[in-house]
């Protein structure tokens, strides 16, 4: 079973993350941020990954510093749940639609973060969650997770369909890159020998 248990404490946050990326999907989540609770839940519902996060933050000042630092404990506990990568696809990609939106999400397991993030959100706030807080979570998890993604969202007219289009296919593409590869048999997908 791949899977970890990071608590990150700071001044300005509180965080544990469980992972296990062998999982069914399962999740649970108390971070103060619902729609962010309901993006994670589409990771870990279409990920097949089992996620429990709580957070306490300082939401009395915005959800910048909460989002940003669930990130960064994800991506901790990310990295330390996939371990040497070993036998695993390495890559992953989806498309993934919801009505009039259209989301592309590819991963790949480099060792190497970056992110290139082009969504163009119709508007700035849904509900009370902060459009500009999701290129803060996914800035933190590939920092500390060590991958390279790209997402774009490739077309959409509402924004809850927007976001929800890429957290699905990030959760798609994650499944795909951490799958065992049976034709790698343990061997490292990198002709470098590490990633």
């Amino acid at each position: 079973m791949r899977h970890a248990t990071v608590t990150r404490n700071t001044l300005e946050t509180q965080i544990t993350i469980s992972i296990n990326l062998d999982g069914t999907g399962k999740s649970q989540f108390q971070t103060g941020l619902p729609f962010l609770d309901h993006m994670l839940d589409q990771v870990a519902r279409h990920g097949l990954i089992d996620l429990d996060i709580v957070a306490n933050g300082d939401l009395h000042i915005d959800g910048h510093h909460t989002a940003e630092d669930i990130g960064i404990t994800l991506g901790q506990a990310f990295a330390q749940a996939i371990g040497d990568k070993k036998g695993v696809r390495r890559y992953g990609h989806a498309y993934v639609p919801l009505d009039e939106a259209l989301s592309r999400v590819v991963v790949d397991l480099s060792g190497r973060p970056g992110l290139e993030f082009s969504v163009d959100f119709t508007r700035a706030m849904i509900g009370t969650f902060d459009v500009d807080l999701f290129h803060e979570f996914f800035q933190g998890f590939v920092n500390h997770a060590g991958v390279t993604l790209h997402i774009d969202n490739l077309k959409g007219n509402n924004a809850h369909h927007q976001a929800e289009t890429v957290f699905k296919a990030f959760g798609r593409a994650l499944r795909m890159a951490t799958e065992p590869d049976p034709r790698m048999a343990g061997t490292m997908p990198s002709t470098k020998g590490s990633l």
